[in-house]
């Protein structure tokens, strides 16, 4: 599957645009405007969700080309009356989407925030007919004529992360099923037959830390998370292999009004993974699965500046590196990025920002559509 498809800026993307699409009928009201400065705010939207309305949204991943996608959300707001702070709201959504390389996508999804968000769950079934490239994996066989392939794939994910006492500190785990079936294109040795017809089940631990002073748009503090999936023939799966992964995201103010961001990651394959499993340097301006490796690691820094309290500028660059144990450690592929983009504070009370990004990467140039965190997970 499409690796940003469950994550929470495409939620916040579709939280905006219910609220776009409702202004005509709230417009009396003022539930769009803010009474601090008077200026276009979702804040008070945000803080009554509710029911349920088509939401179309932009798909800008190199990858697959650019497209559209139309989801359907049914907002569960929390009904608290001894506390004044904002809870997020428990989401059940539907969506598909197609991009113009024929790329395409379904699936429906849960995401609550339970217990007053002592206990996060997520839900995810999707299925997705999906054109790529394999570009192998750093040897430069395939760095030039890449093997284009097709991934059609039924993707089962459940999730759940449990607060520890009253600490920052979470953890938790998942199960994680896919039944993919793949095409190549053209004839090629290079992929494992294999790999054409794969069952994977597998189950995962998640260890959390997270001290940010905003989940949606942090500018200060700092969240460290470290998982392992292990996939097992035992759990009805074709292939025994593992994956660990590290992320942590770092957030320093300098100035009153310039904070400085700092993401490290690092995604490690043991055993036999399928090819298209492998760790890929994930970077804004380059594609998916561009750049594969059995370890992946990556630095980024994005530097923010707010000239207004509502209007903003980002510039950002990073450098990831792949690793294979087969060659140790050498010849790995190398990927860079740098871009900058605008940011405009949507909803002030939640402190969430909304942007655009225009990012270089070796290859090519891409713009994104940013709610929140360009780094949330």
């Amino acid at each position: 599957m499409i690796k940003n498809i469950n994550k929470i800026p495409f939620v916040l993307l579709l939280i905006l645009l219910i609220g776009l699409n409702d202004v005509a009928a709230q417009k009396k009201k003022g539930v769009f405007k803010d009474t601090l400065d008077n200026a276009f705010d979702i804040s008070n939207y945000m803080y009554n969700l509710h029911g349920f309305l088509p939401v179309p949204s932009l798909i800008t991943e190199p990858a697959v080309g650019y497209g559209g996608a139309l989801a359907g959300m049914f907002f569960i707001p929390k009904k608290d009356k001894d506390s004044t702070r904002f809870q997020m709201p428990d989401m059940v959504v539907g969506v598909g989407g197609l991009t113009e390389n024929g790329t395409w996508f379904a699936g429906v999804g849960y995401i609550g925030f339970w217990n007053k968000d002592k206990i996060r769950y997520r839900g995810i079934f999707g299925y997705g007919d999906i054109n790529l490239k394999y570009y192998g994996s750093g040897d430069g066989i395939l760095d030039k004529n890449p093997i284009k392939f097709n991934l059609s794939s039924y993707f089962f994910l459940q999730q759940a992360i449990f607060r520890v006492s009253k600490s920052k500190f979470f953890l938790g785990g998942r199960y994680l099923f896919s039944k993919t079936k793949i095409t190549a294109f053209q004839d090629s040795d290079i992929i494992n037959p294999i790999d054409f017809d794969l069952t994977n089940s597998g189950v995962g631990f998640i260890s959390e830390y997270e001290a940010l002073n905003n989940l949606l748009s942090p500018t200060k503090g700092l969240r460290i998370n470290l998982s392992y999936d292990q996939y097992l023939k035992a759990l009805g799966g074709d292939r025994d292999f593992g994956k660990l992964s590290f992320f942590t995201y770092y957030y320093q103010p300098v100035l009153k009004n310039w904070t400085a961001g700092f993401r490290v990651e690092s995604l490690l394959s043991v055993g036999d993974a399928p090819f298209y499993m492998l760790p890929f340097i994930s970077l804004r301006g380059v594609p998916a699965m561009r750049y594969q490796g059995e370890i992946i690691a990556l630095i980024e820094t994005e530097q923010q500046f707010m000239f207004t309290r509502r209007w903003g500028i980002v510039a950002f660059g990073g450098y990831g590196q792949t690793f294979n144990y087969s060659n140790d450690f050498e010849n790995g592929s190398k990927a860079w990025n740098a871009g900058a983009g605008f940011r405009y504070l949507i909803a002030r009370r939640l402190g969430l920002k909304m942007g655009i990004d225009v990012a270089r990467g070796p290859e090519q140039w891409a713009f994104y559509v940013v709610f929140g965190s360009a780094w949330v997970k």
